[in-house]
């Protein structure tokens, strides 16, 4: 299932950082980086986006069930902005996906005596690197 969702303005809280790692004066002064705050209860999603979210194992999702996604890549606050959002959606996305459900196959007969005439080979060719008999 592929999930065409965008996050509303009122679903958002962004807030605005200084930005770590190199960048020299600009990062002591520009609050460049962005933290997201996105609440899954509250958001727009359906029921089971919302279940298959909270039931995910991702250490941007907090105990409260609220995705926190900081991006500080850009030294624009905008592309930091937009990259974090991309990355809100690229989140949901993935549980969006359902995978295949798998079907239990049986091994063809061909396939099963190809499979046991190469052990029986095998089998040979180990068994004659033994002892040899002698009268």
């Amino acid at each position: 299932m592929n999930l065409a969702w965008t996050p509303a303005d009122w679903e958002l809280d962004f807030s605005f950082i200084r930005a770590s790692g190199p960048g020299g004066q600009n990062v002591n002064k520009v609050s460049s980086a962005v933290h997201l705050r996105f609440d899954i209860q509250r958001s727009s999603l359906p029921p089971l986006i919302k279940q298959r979210l909270l039931a995910l194992s991702d250490q941007r999702i907090n105990g409260e069930g609220v995705v926190v996604i900081k991006a500080q890549d850009s030294r624009s606050q905008e592309a930091n902005r937009a990259e974090a959002v991309a990355r809100l959606q690229e989140l949901v996305q993935s549980v969006a996906h359902t995978p295949k459900a798998r079907r239990a196959t049986k091994p063809t007969w061909g396939s099963q005596q190809r499979r046991l005439a190469g052990k029986a080979l095998r089998s040979g060719v180990k068994a004659g690197r033994g002892r040899v008999q002698g009268d």
